[in-house]
């Protein structure tokens, strides 16, 4: 089994973090948020009381912060940078900020290179 589907079989069995009483209160976010005070049953970690974030469902070293095609993403902001992205190993992603000019010219440098672009 590759790594990559390692990590998506690791990632289809982590729980979603709930954050603490957010079946209670309307306005919170469901955002997690660490647990803190005394008698809490979440930081305490008793059972039933939902899953806390933990060491144990990172994903493979070897395949972490890449794209699920498993290459890494680099961050194009002009036609010089695309130029620096290897074609097999890696992707490009063009910058929010560029206008649609510059854009145009980063996709048709990343086409006669062969290059992938994800965005």
């Amino acid at each position: 089994m590759s790594l990559l589907s390692a990590r998506k079989k690791r990632k289809a069995v982590k729980p979603k973090f709930r954050r603490q009483e957010i079946h209670r209160q309307r306005n919170l976010k469901d955002s997690w948020r660490r647990p803190t005070g005394h008698t809490s049953k979440l930081r305490r970690g008793v059972s039933a009381r939902g899953a806390k974030p933990g060491p144990g469902y990172r994903s493979p070293a070897a395949v972490r912060g890449l794209n699920p095609k498993g290459l890494v993403e680099v961050l194009v902001k002009n036609v010089a940078d695309i130029k620096k992205v290897d074609s097999k190993t890696q992707v490009a992603v063009i910058a929010s900020g560029v206008g649609k000019k510059k854009r145009l010219g980063i996709k048709k440098a990343a086409g006669d290179a062969k290059i992938p672009v994800a965005n």
